[in-house]
């Protein structure tokens, strides 16, 4: 270990329980190894999987648990063999902070997907064998590789929702070819996922239609989010109409939905990506096979595509819709976030509310 000194204290926001109510929680961090970053938290985003793991939705949560896989800070401290960060650097964390380093998926920078798992960002379990602990706090040590350097010239409160919304997208995005000018793309939901689908979708030229079950989000779907076309999802004449008109389709929606027709909307050979996580899915064989069509799974993304998601919102003055909080409203947001009340991402002020 490099640091000699003793571990601070670290000050964040855990859940206790499965009511995955939030309150003020004391905690130490592993100190500072010789690869190792130590960050100041400025901002974290706030995603439904800090519902989910808060709340044991998936009954593996281990308290006290902070939650928070978007990060966004400052190099406070590194270890001696770090050579990609230095003190004061812009840098942010995502979803995972450790894998093995040795696999096929990590050789490839796509950790996100190592053979013996991704150490996950929170609610993982770290290579000191303690329970890793998320960006709802007050600083953070991670391995240098699972860093991202933030452009200097992009707001940190912006650049925190791209570690997980952003890059959930735009990794499959990027896998499936929609970066070519000129093709068409559904965007299914319109939340934090979707909203960014639409921006790199515009970005990369194409012509982007918006499915969502909300008429309220209509106006800004297309006036502030630059969207072609708003279709209300439940609208089977709208639907009909647009057969066989898309390239390609990225699903955010993790509410249960009809997948045939949907997949009736893409043309010979197109592709539908999904990354929501409904409770099935369903949808006829000839959907599939008639028109040739792909249907992709993904979640996030590894390490080198996530740099290069980073530094194309840098070089596009591509920037998430934002609602800055202070971590004291941490509970309502969580509430809000599950009544979907939030346009499009909550990101928490940690460096001038967390006291």
């Amino acid at each position: 270990m490099d640091s000699q000194t003793k571990t601070e204290d670290c000050l964040g926001w855990a859940a206790r329980d499965p009511s995955g109510v939030l309150s003020p929680y004391k905690f130490s961090r592993r100190p500072l190894g010789s690869d190792d970053v130590s960050i100041k938290i400025t901002h974290c985003g706030v995603c439904y999987a800090d519902v989910i793991w808060t709340r044991n939705k998936h009954g593996d949560s281990m308290y006290p648990l902070v939650p928070g896989h978007e990060i966004a800070g400052v190099v406070k401290e590194v270890g001696s063999n770090v050579c990609r960060f230095k003190v004061g650097d812009p840098v942010g964390v995502g979803t995972y902070v450790n894998s093995c380093r040795d696999c096929e998926y990590c050789n490839d920078g796509v950790e996100v997907h190592c053979v013996k798992g991704s150490v996950l960002t929170f609610n993982g379990i770290d290579e000191d064998g303690t329970v890793t602990k998320g960006g709802y706090s007050s600083y953070i040590v991670v391995h240098e590789r699972y860093c991202f350097r933030i452009p200097g010239n992009y707001p940190l409160a912006s650049a925190a929702p791209l570690l997980c919304a952003g890059i959930t997208v735009y990794a499959p995005m990027m896998r499936h070819n929609m970066n070519h000018s000129g093709k068409s793309l559904g965007v299914i939901g319109l939340g934090g996922l979707g909203h960014m689908a639409v921006k790199f979708g515009k970005a990369f030229g194409l012509h982007v239609t918006v499915f969502s079950t909300s008429i309220s989000k209509k106006e800004e779907a297309l006036n502030l989010l630059g969207a072609d076309k708003f279709v209300v999802a439940s609208n089977q004449e709208q639907l009909k109409g647009l057969s066989k008109s898309l390239d390609f389709i990225v699903d955010t929606a993790s509410g249960d939905h009809p997948f045939d027709p949907y997949m009736s909307l893409l043309k010979i050979s197109g592709v539908y990506v999904l990354v929501g996580f409904p409770t099935e899915v369903k949808f006829s064989p000839a959907s599939l096979n008639l028109g040739m069509r792909i249907v992709s799974g993904s979640i996030t993304g590894g390490t080198k595509v996530t740099q290069e998601m980073i530094d194309f919102c840098a070089a596009h003055n591509i920037y998430p819709q934002i609602e800055v909080i202070p971590i004291q409203y941490a509970n309502e947001a969580l509430e809000r976030l599950i009544k979907r009340d939030v346009k499009y991402r909550f990101v928490i002020d940690i460096e001038n509310t967390l006291k």
